[in-house]
């Protein structure tokens, strides 16, 4: 019986430890600071708008209050304020993030029967269609 309470006793501790999970680190020093120089914010402020928040899933980097978001946020903000280029700074989010945190991603050259598929599809049903509804030349 104690070997059963004992196991309750330890499930019952361990259920609350997600509602303990929350962040408590402070927010970065560029999550919610613009940058000093007003081309290299608009140029972070444009790239944000591109990004796609991981947590949020709806909403871009620039939109979301998510802490990842924020920090995303710091982490552009501190690139573009080092003289990096936004698009690299881009792709190197896709590489560590993968192709979903751009809202354009990119399109490999293995993805062309997706597009050509359904054209085929619809030539085939034209064809088939075509010679199902034609009528034949009547010989008198």
């Amino acid at each position: 019986m104690n070997r059963f309470l004992a196991m309750i006793l330890l499930l019952a501790a361990a259920l609350p430890t997600p509602l303990h999970a929350d962040d408590r680190l402070p927010p970065a020093p560029y999550a919610y600071r613009q940058l000093e120089d007003p081309a290299q914010e608009q140029q972070a402020q444009t790239l944000m708008q591109t990004l796609r928040c991981l947590v949020c899933q709806g909403q871009s980097i620039a939109d979301s209050d998510a802490p990842m978001a924020g920090d995303m946020r710091n982490l552009v903000r501190q690139r573009i304020a080092a003289g990096e280029d936004p698009e690299a700074i881009r792709q190197w989010l896709i590489e560590r993030y993968g192709d979903y945190v751009s809202y354009a991603p990119r399109i490999p050259s293995s993805t062309w029967p997706l597009f050509a598929m359904p054209l085929a599809i619809l030539l085939l049903a034209f064809v088939l269609l075509r010679r199902r509804f034609s009528r034949p030349e009547e010989t008198p």
